[in-house]
């Protein structure tokens, strides 16, 4: 039997990583909405929704996401981590 290597995950490649992996971003709140992400000031909303999932589980998935637009033209979409309080960045 084959074992993996310490440089690539359990059935994959080396050098491989995982696309669009959230990463962690400031937020700042103003009238009801992100006004600002990491710095960047936000002109626009597209949408927002709420995610929650495996509820069967001990720590379910509840987060709500906002699609953007930043003052650079930037499409930004940010998801409040409602069990931790945390913000994130997916797929920037």
């Amino acid at each position: 039997m084959k074992k993996s290597s310490p440089l690539a995950p359990a059935g994959g490649r080396p050098g491989a990583r995982t696309l669009n992996t959230p990463r962690p971003v400031r937020v700042r709140w103003g009238d009801g909405l992100p006004a600002e992400v990491d710095g960047e000031a936000v002109e626009a909303l597209r949408e927002s929704w709420l995610v929650e999932d495996r509820w069967w589980e001990a720590q379910p998935l509840r987060r709500r996401y906002w699609e953007l637009i930043g003052v650079r033209g930037r499409n930004l979409v940010v998801f409040h981590d409602l069990s931790s309080g945390h913000w994130y960045m997916q797929g920037a």
